[in-house]
């Protein structure tokens, strides 16, 4: 039984669509994980089916209701209980969250059970928030008109960790992010294209040398592009590619023989102490 994530939301056909779609589509019909998209407005209790109101104090825009969002997230727990899986963390998706990294990701992929909840219009009322988030995550510093497309974002990125949903591990670990640095450009066929031409070196066949290679550009990326990724690199520990000093070497050198009929030059002594 592969990983679940469940997305609450008022537009659980769009999020279904964009998951049943691709190498996580393929993935799901494959039994390596599990997505179910919920339609918070199903758990309103009045006729109009309303889940938003004007917020308390005044100011723009509309509130989303507590109760619809706490019911949709207990109908939640109940299936994956039912399932035999441990509760599901839970994440609201909110522009106030911790911003989303690829340690995020890793992080969050080593859960059995995923419950993401999507925001909408002027935000969530916080109560709800309190009674049952685990956390909050905001995929950046920009504003969206729905917490959607931040659940997706979420979701695929942890989903492609699962085993099984990539062909190899590799697939992942050498691409940005993995490792603290941007990831090495990438060419395919033809050799030439417009008057560009592929980097000999990725044709030489030398694996040593191709790796060398794509660690330099990845790490020359890195400099240039995102100086702060670069700066939390060294300071982990990072390779700035630099060659290593040389080690002095541990056998001492022997002294030349001394030529033929010759003695050798008596050892240095220490000179006699004074009385």
């Amino acid at each position: 039984m592969g990983m679940r994530v469940d997305i609450a939301t008022l537009f659980p056909e769009m999020c279904q669509r964009v998951l049943d779609e691709s190498i996580l589509g393929r993935a799901a019909k494959r039994g390596y994980i599990e997505t179910h998209c919920h339609q918070i407005r199903d758990y309103t209790l009045n006729r109009q089916k309303q889940t938003d109101d004007y917020p308390y104090g005044g100011g723009c825009g509309m509130v989303l209701y507590a109760q619809p969002i706490a019911d949709c997230i207990r109908a939640i727990q109940q299936q994956v209980a039912e399932q035999g899986r441990p509760a599901p963390h839970i994440v609201f998706m909110t522009a106030g969250g911790q911003r989303y990294t690829e340690a995020h990701a890793r992080r969050l992929a080593q859960y059995d059970s995923l419950l993401l909840v999507c925001g909408h219009y002027e935000g969530i009322d916080e109560r709800v928030i309190e009674a049952f988030a685990d956390e909050e995550i905001s995929i950046g510093d920009y504003i969206l008109t729905g917490g959607e497309l931040a659940s997706l974002v979420v979701a695929d990125s942890v989903l492609r960790l699962q085993p099984g949903v990539l062909a190899e591990q590799k697939g992942y670990e050498e691409e940005s992010y993995w490792n603290g640095l941007l990831e090495y450009p990438q060419y395919t066929r033809p050799e030439v294209w417009e008057g560009r031409a592929v980097p000999p070196i990725l044709l030489s066949g030398n694996h040593k040398a191709v790796d060398d290679w794509r660690g330099e550009q990845s790490r020359q990326r890195t400099r240039e592009r995102r100086p702060d990724l670069w700066e939390a690199y060294l300071a982990a520990g990072g390779w700035d590619g630099t060659p290593a000093p040389k080690k002095p070497s541990r056998h001492r050198k022997k002294k030349p023989a001394a030529p033929a009929g010759e003695q050798p030059a008596p050892a240095a002594q220490d000179p006699p102490e004074e009385g």
